[in-house]
């Protein structure tokens, strides 16, 4: 069972906050990192290894990693959760559609359902909306909505003035042996993002969000807040400088 108390000073909280709360320090404290895939480490979803990584060691992980941490911190502060898989939209809708390599949370509380993730890595929310189609919801500038695309649902973002797809999926909740398929492919299949590219990143308390990454083509450092964005290539001997110095992190 996690310790929630160890999990609250992880992500800088103490006491019984409330589920928004927690979800806006999580996604402030801890960073979206692929690099155990990238070096050849298949992510293992155990409870505890997801807890000596991202709680212990003060590393960060991918979406399977942050939400089951979450949804471990949830139920424990009375919230029922329901994980949810994903497909991931780069640019507008996938055709054929992508594999699903995201999760997600739909969570009930006090009578009320939420839609909550913590780690999508391209720029998560900040903080819950309602579940099901609607919206925009600002949160610190950034724009989100979700619509309905036939049976699925679509979170959406805001960039420069038009609404771009993050991520499409189904309101059918996914069983564990699910997320462990979409986990294995995810960090081992030679043609996953996550183990040919590196995707890193980071949002602080002004929810400026940091991001190094090689999915463009070329490792670039872009730092992003609603009105600005300033990117800089990277040399790959730079690296681990900026790992450490950026986000936090030791390869």
């Amino acid at each position: 069972m996690l310790d929630l108390d160890a999990y609250l000073e992880r992500v800088g909280l103490t006491g019984r906050p409330s589920i928004a709360e927690v979800h806006r320090a999580h996604v402030t404290a801890i960073p979206f990192e692929n690099l155990d895939p990238l070096h050849g480490i298949p992510v293992s979803l155990a409870p505890e290894a997801i807890t000596a990584k991202l709680i212990d060691a003060c590393r960060g992980g991918y979406c399977f990693e942050h939400n089951l941490l979450f949804r471990e911190a949830l139920e424990q502060l009375g919230a029922k959760v329901e994980p949810l898989l994903a497909r991931v939209r780069s640019s507008g809708a996938s055709s054929p559609a992508g594999p699903l390599t995201h999760l997600l949370l739909r969570v009930e509380h006090e009578g009320a359902l939420w839609h909550m993730d913590v780690g999508f890595g391209q720029g998560t929310l900040l903080e819950p909306i309602p579940f099901g189609p609607g919206g925009p919801y600002e949160q610190s500038g950034w724009r989100f909505r979700v619509i309905s695309e036939g049976s699925l649902l679509v979170l959406q973002t805001e960039v420069d003035e038009s609404w771009s797809d993050l991520y499409a999926f189904s309101v059918e909740p996914v069983h564990d042996v699910d997320i462990e398929v979409s986990n294995w492919f995810t960090s081992t299949h030679p043609r996953s993002r996550f183990v040919t590219n590196m995707l890193v990143t980071a949002h602080d308390e002004h929810a400026v969000r940091s991001t190094l990454s090689d999915f463009a083509g070329e490792l670039t450092l872009s730092v992003s807040s609603p009105k600005r964005r300033t990117r800089e290539a990277v040399a790959a001997a730079d690296a681990p400088r900026v790992l450490a110095d950026v986000f936090g992190l030791t390869t």
